[in-house]
């Protein structure tokens, strides 16, 4: 792991709370250098540029989820626990709604006010999450996309891709090459 302190503002892009980021390679070198420099000078401009690309890059990287925010309202937060307690169900929004006794517009509208997101993009996060911890504990691929509702593992890749940027298997040697997992 390499920590670098960034002046407040340089990085405009990323969000404005604690957050994972997807590093690419070039990113992750370019951190790498920055670390042994130790402190990157003004005035010198092979430093600057070092200084420029890793702020491109960085305001470009993909935020990982590392949590999954819960509804509070009880008909939400009960749509979301029964997601939670089975990532792989394949019952629609529909179907849910109805065994909890809820209209899907209510659901919707809840999950726009409480999380920020529509349920279905709540839904993937919490499949997404899962996905990678069972990744990170050393799960197969397949397994991994069975577990949150996949029939297709290939299916699951593409999502992972579209999500993170690369796929699942990179993304893991891309940890165990960090030393993460």
């Amino acid at each position: 792991m390499r920590t670098l302190y960034i002046r407040p503002g340089l990085v405009r892009a990323l969000p404005n709370r604690c957050a994972v980021l997807q590093a690419t390679p070039l990113l992750r070198e370019l951190i790498v250098e920055i670390v042994r420099l130790g402190r990157l000078r003004w005035k010198n401009r092979l430093e600057q540029a070092l200084r420029d690309v890793m702020v491109a890059k960085l305001e470009s990287a993909p935020t990982l989820p590392t949590q999954i925010t819960m509804p509070k309202e009880a008909r939400a937060r009960a749509a979301a626990e029964a997601v939670l307690q089975d990532a792989a169900q394949r019952q629609t929004l529909a179907g849910l709604c109805a065994r909890i006794g809820v209209s899907v517009r209510t659901i919707e509208r809840l999950f726009r006010r409480e999380v920020g997101t529509p349920f279905e993009l709540w839904r993937w996060q919490v499949r997404l999450v899962k996905a990678v911890q069972m990744l990170v504990e050393g799960c197969p691929v397949k397994q991994a996309a069975f577990a949150v509702g996949y029939r297709q593992p290939s299916a699951f890749v593409e999502a992972f891709r579209k999500s993170l940027g690369t796929t699942p298997k990179a993304w893991i040697l891309g940890l165990e090459k960090l030393g993460v997992s």
